[in-house]
């Protein structure tokens, strides 16, 4: 495996009239080719605002960015957080691109789907418009569009939705990225098109032999496609592991919450079991752990939750988790939910 990716102690804030938002504070993750690593969370947690920043889109008058973003372009390795505005834009779409949440606001409306692609694959060669029509037919069928070249003909509002996002998955690999980013690639999309479209991205990234990096807030899509998870609260990673120790032996109290407000066939008569509370104002978060104020097991923890610091603390495995409760006591207590899970 190629290291693709790597994120170390990234900080995202935005200062405001009413005080800084600190979007994103802390977070380090890697990525490696041939496999999906997915950042779950609620919304607003920062998981959006780490992908774009990875892809160098926030406004750098109005944005404070602090750490590293490495992204290997080629064997080159290239630090994004200190790329001018040209060198950004050298390497996005072609080392790193991005699938973003709504494929219709993310594609014009008034521009046919042809020449969008087109555009895309032009930024980052120059064969001519003859190469670019030729690549936009092939990347349409690539992706399972059917009669490509009637399709590229057509505009978007001719295209489901579900068609409409593999025309984005067609965008962001028109020009071979290892890197894909892709933010709640099946958003409103109804089960049997959202199946569709995660295994396409699967079978792409194996032929491509990408990395992708997975925005989401479904854990049913996390458990069918990652390897990888990483969970986000306040801004902070909570939890990261392999995908079978996030769902059978979560150490972090919010992971087990959010496993439990999952609805489950076995218990449709039951009310779902939703996560207290409301998360804390990024402009003023607490000393200690952000998940304090929500959490039903603090009352376990030897330290006063909301004013001591809590680190990222992991294992061997590299199952890494942020909590003040002493491990062994997490473990015997949360095994009665996860029992009642499974």
């Amino acid at each position: 495996m190629t290291n693709l990716l790597s994120i170390e102690n990234l900080r995202v804030s935005f200062p405001t009239e009413d005080g800084t938002v600190k979007a994103v504070d802390g977070v380090s993750l890697t990525v490696n080719s041939g496999e999906t690593v997915a950042i779950v969370g609620e919304s607003g947690s920062g998981k959006t605002v780490t992908s774009l920043s990875i892809m160098g889109l926030h406004k750098k008058g109005s944005t404070i960015i602090e750490g590293s973003i490495k992204i290997n372009d080629g064997g080159t390795i290239k630090d994004v957080v200190s790329l001018n505005d040209e060198e950004i834009r050298d390497i996005r779409g072609r080392a790193v691109a991005m699938i973003f949440q709504d494929p219709m606001s993310s594609l014009h409306p008034y521009y046919k789907i042809g020449n969008q692609l087109s555009e895309a694959y032009e930024v980052h060669h120059e064969g001519g418009k003859k190469a670019a029509h030729a690549r936009v037919l092939e990347m349409l069928d690539l992706v399972g569009i059917p009669e490509p070249a009637i399709r590229a003909e057509e505009y978007p509002h001719q295209f489901s939705g579900g068609m409409r996002q593999r025309v984005m998955i067609a965008m962001a690999l028109m020009n071979s990225p290892r890197l894909l980013i892709a933010d709640e690639p099946t958003t409103a999309l109804d089960v049997t098109v959202q199946a569709q479209i995660l295994a396409l991205l699967d079978k792409l990234k194996k032929e491509f032999d990408m990395g992708i990096l997975l925005i989401t807030h479904d854990l049913g899509v996390v458990a069918q496609v990652s390897d990888r998870v990483s969970v986000m609260y306040a801004g902070q990673i909570v939890e990261e592991a392999d995908v079978d120790s996030i769902f059978y032996t979560p150490r972090a109290p919010y992971t087990l919450g959010l496993l439990k407000s999952v609805p489950r066939i076995a218990a449709s008569n039951e009310r779902l079991k939703a996560i207290p509370g409301q998360p804390p104002s990024l402009i003023n978060l607490p000393q200690g752990c952000a998940f304090s104020a929500r959490c039903e097991f603090r009352h376990l923890s030897p330290q006063d939750c909301a004013v001591v610091p809590v680190e990222l603390h992991g294992d061997i495995t590299g199952h890494k988790s942020r909590c003040h409760i002493p491990l062994e006591v997490r473990n015997s207590t949360f095994d009665k939910d996860l029992q009642e899970l499974r």
